[in-house]
């Protein structure tokens, strides 16, 4: 695994509004959606509350890769890509259940690791 350049970690400290979360079903068919619960964890990990997942869960369990897309306040794209993991519990999930809002449900903690990163079309790791 890779960890997040320093570059990336400012532009996450930075980002507005919601993420994209993109995942791939058996048939590669690919689903993206919308994320609001989303948190840096280390250096290399980014987790994802799962308060509303449906084909996100499943393509999740059946062991897609995955990437988040966000955008910087000053209009930069950033993208990270990667294995994503499901947690029902251990540390990761305590973790979201800390930070994300009491009025959802965080069903689980999905834990995106950072494989690959790109600034708009520039890969940096």
């Amino acid at each position: 695994m890779s960890k997040l350049p320093d570059d990336v970690c400012k532009a996450w400290d930075n980002h507005e509004g919601p993420v994209i979360l993109t995942t791939v079903d058996e048939k590669n068919i690919p689903n993206a959606i919308y994320v609001t619960c989303v948190r840096k964890y280390g250096d290399d990990t980014l987790v994802i509350a799962d308060n509303y997942f449906f084909k996100t869960r499943a393509n999740i369990l059946a062991g897609c890769q995955a990437a988040l897309l966000f955008i910087t306040k000053e209009g930069k794209s950033y993208q990270i890509k990667g294995k994503i993991d499901y947690f029902t519990d251990g540390p990761l999930f305590e973790d979201m259940k800390r930070w994300n809002s009491p009025q959802h449900p965080g069903h689980a903690a999905a834990a995106l690791k950072v494989e690959q990163s790109y600034a708009g079309a520039k890969k940096l790791v």
